[in-house]
C-alpha cells in the first residue's frame, strides 16, 4: 500500500542510514584513537583488565627505578671495596719490604700511616643516597639492606612487593663503635689470623679505633713498625694483612654477585613490562588494517543508503502525478 502519510520505504532506508552512521562513527573513533576499547562502555571487562594492568606497569616502572638505586648503592660499595683492596695490597707490599735488612722502617711506617688514612677516606666516601655500607657509626649494625625487586599481583587480586636482601654486616670496613665488627678495625691473631684471638700481645689491628665513651675497641696492637720491630712481628703483621686482603676479596666477590642478581632482576622486570604492554594491546588496541577496510565498506554503504533514501522519498512525487 502506498500512503502519503507514512512512507515505509523511506523509514526503512532512514533506519539503515542511522545504523550505518553509528558503525561509521565507531570505526572513525577507533582509527583516530587507535583503541577498539577506549572506555568502559566499549567493553567493560577488557577495559577493567587493561586499566588494572596499566596501573601494575606503573608500579613495575617504579620497581625498575628502585633496582637502579640499589644497583648504584652496590656499585658504590664495590668501588670502595675494590679501592680498599688496592690499598691493603700496597700495605702488604710495604711490610714485606720492611723485612729487607737495612731498610728504613720509620719511613715505611710513615707510608703505612698515609695508606691507613686513605682506607679511612675510602670508607667514609663510599656513600650513596645517605647509605654507607662500608662504615658503621651506630651501636646496632643493620644486618640486611633491602632493595625493592618486584611488584606482584596474585590470582585473588592481592598485591605484594618482593625485596632483594643484602647482608652488609660482613662488608663493614671500619666500625667506629664496635671495632671488632670492621674488617680493617678488628683484631686478628698474628700466628693464625683466622683462629681464636689470644691475649693483647698476640693480636694485631690494622686501623686502631681510639677508646672513648660508648666505643668498644678491638683488643690488639696496631700494625706500626720502627727500627726495633722484630722480623717475627713483621711476619705476623704480613700474615694478618694478607688475611684482611682475603676477606676484602671475598666481600668484593659477594658484591659482584649481588650486582649481577640486581641486573638480572632489572632485565626480567623490563621484559615483564613489555609482555604486559603486549597483552594490554591485544585486548584494547584496534587492528588498523581491519578498521580501515571496514571504514571503506561503511562509506560505500553510506553512499548507497543515501541513494536508497532518495529513491524512497521520490515515491511520494509519483503519487502527485496522479492528480495532474
Amino acid at each position: 500500500m502506498t500512503s502519503i502519510m507514512t512512507n515505509n520505504a523511506a523509514l526503512a532506508a532512514l533506519q539503515t542510514m542511522r545504523s550505518i552512521n553509528m558503525d561509521l562513527e565507531t570505526t572513525q573513533s577507533r582509527i583516530s584513537s587507535g583503541y577498539k576499547v577506549e572506555s568502559a562502555k566499549d567493553n567493560s571487562a577488557y577495559w577493567s583488565i587493561a586499566t588494572t594492568m596499566r596501573s601494575d606497569n606503573k608500579a613495575l616502572s617504579t620497581v625498575q627505578d628502585a633496582l637502579g638505586l640499589g644497583a648504584a648503592k652496590v656499585d658504590t660499595a664495590y668501588t670502595g671495596m675494590n679501592s680498599a683492596l688496592d690499598v691493603v695490597s700496597e700495605i702488604k707490599a710495604k711490610l714485606v719490604a720492611a723485612r729487607e735488612p737495612g731498610v728504613d722502617k720509620n719511613k715505611i711506617n710513615n707510608e703505612l700511616s698515609e695508606l691507613k688514612n686513605q682506607l679511612e677516606s675510602i670508607s667514609e666516601s663510599a656513600s650513596f643516597s645517605g647509605e654507607n655500607w662500608l662504615k658503621n657509626s651506630n651501636t646496632a649494625t643493620a644486618l640486611d639492606k633491602d632493595v625493592v625487586g618486584s611488584f606482584n599481583r596474585a590470582s585473588n587480586g592481592t598485591v605484594s612487593v618482593t625485596t632483594l636482601s643484602v647482608d652488609v654486616s660482613s662488608m663493614i670496613l671500619i666500625d667506629t663503635v664496635g671495632a671488632q665488627r670492621g674488617i680493617l678495625t678488628g683484631a686478628y691473631l698474628g700466628a693464625s689470623p683466622s683462629g681464636t684471638l689470644g691475649t693483647a700481645g698476640d693480636n694485631w689491628v690494622l686501623i686502631d679505633i681510639p677508646a672513648s665513651t660508648g666505643v668498644t675497641t678491638a683488643v690488639g696492637t696496631e700494625i706500626t713498625i720502627n727500627d726495633t720491630t722484630a722480623d717475627a712481628d713483621l711476619d705476623e703483621m704480613i700474615s694478618v694483612v694478607d688475611h684482611i686482603f682475603s676477606q676484602l676479596t671475598q666481600q668484593a666477590s659477594n658484591l659482584g654477585a649481588i650486582n649481577q642478581r640486581i641486573e638480572m632482576q632489572d632485565s626480567f622486570v623490563g621484559k615483564l613490562m613489555d609482555s604486559i604492554d603486549i597483552g594490554i594491546g591485544r585486548l584494547v588496541d584496534a587492528d588498523m588494517n581491519e578498521e580501515s577496510t571496514r571504514l571503506k565498506a561503511l562509506q560505500t554503504q553510506q553512499q548507497l543508503g543515501v541513494q536508497a533514501l532518495s529513491i524512497a522519498n521520490s515515491s511520494a512525487e509519483n503519487i502527485m502525478s496522479l492528480f495532474r
